[in-house]
């Protein structure tokens, strides 16, 4: 139940993303700075973190092993996870892209064939390929069920260009972030402790940034010292104190793809954090009836999957190990 906490923890701090990306986007900001300031901003407090902690030398020996491991899944799990979510925000509202981002719950699942995961026997440990785990699968859909009657009535007055605009792009970040975040704990194999894996990722893809922000000099100018600002709050709220939270409760449960599943769906929160943010500072309507039935579908839902996916492993799971 920890790593469950843990994950709600987050999803309160990742909502800030949402939030204040619209509040960016509202003020004229544009969503290059808004993607690329929060990752460059992350580097100086994670340093200070993991040199606090005496893990810089482990983390730099790690990189120097696996430089084109850390560049590829650092990118994938960081670049292509923000950089869309940021250019969602300049076509649709912070609730529909915080909605539409709950699809991770599903694309976290669906990616578990491409992991090996440590199952317990009387034999000791055994690693099999991962498998989709369809109860969980199912309590995913509830939620997304949920999602649904909240955003459908708002979906219906956008056009369908700033629609597809701002869902596809989520569409992308909701399998990047989890693939990421999976393939560096399969790469770090537990030697790293979250905080100097979140440097390390940070660091492996401070190139994609550099070269957005020279993008974004020569295209939109320089920032406003109002998005800078706020990109540092992005930073601290989403960027270190989510993420490592996050990491950390992935961690707990590395090895275990439904219970990582599990602590995944804990995301589904973001929605409930993301709404309640904008109603009291960007002053948006009051949600109807139809969207706080949703909001009540979401919370059940992920109660449900944190249940089935907590249960321990059946029987005839092991029997079957056992079998191959």
């Amino acid at each position: 139940m920890k790593p469950i906490l843990i994950g709600i923890c987050s999803a309160l701090f990742f909502a800030s993303t949402f939030v204040l990306n619209a509040s960016m986007e509202l003020s004229g900001g544009s969503w290059i700075w808004s993607a690329s300031l929060r990752y460059i901003f992350m580097v100086p407090f994670l340093l200070c973190i993991v040199m606090m902690r005496k893990g810089l030398r482990p983390l730099f020996h790690e990189m120097k092993k696996q430089p084109g491991t850390w560049l590829l899944w650092s990118f994938v799990g960081f670049g292509l996870f923000y950089a869309p979510l940021c250019f969602a925000s300049a076509y649709s509202p912070g609730w529909l892209i915080a909605g539409t981002w709950q699809i991770t719950i599903i694309s976290g699942a669906l990616l578990a064939p491409l992991f090996v995961e440590t199952i317990q026997t009387k034999k000791g440990p055994v690693q099999i390929r991962g498998r989709i785990a369809l109860r969980g699968l199912m309590m995913s859909l509830i939620i997304l069920l949920g999602i649904v009657l909240m955003q459908v009535e708002h979906a219906k007055r956008l056009p369908l260009e700033s629609l597809l605009l701002g869902v596809l792009p989520v569409l992308v970040a909701s399998f990047a972030y989890p693939l990421g975040n999976r393939k560096m704990m399969e790469a770090c194999g537990g030697r790293l402790d979250a905080y100097q894996r979140v440097l390390g990722m940070t660091l492996a893809s401070l190139p994609f940034w550099l070269l957005l922000s020279i993008y974004g000099f020569f295209t939109v100018g320089l920032p406003s010292g109002g998005q800078s600002l706020q990109s540092l709050l992005v930073a601290l709220c989403s960027g270190i104190i989510a993420t490592v939270l996050f990491f950390t409760a992935t961690d707990m449960v590395r090895g275990n793809m439904q219970r990582l599943a599990a602590v995944e769906a804990t995301q589904s929160m973001e929605v409930l954090f993301a709404l309640m943010g904008e109603l009291l500072f960007l002053s948006i309507p009051m949600p109807s009836l139809l969207s706080w039935c949703g909001m009540l579908v979401v919370t059940l839902g992920m109660i449900l999957h944190s249940l089935v996916s907590n249960r321990k492993p059946a029987k005839k799971l092991e029997q079957s190990v056992n079998i191959g």
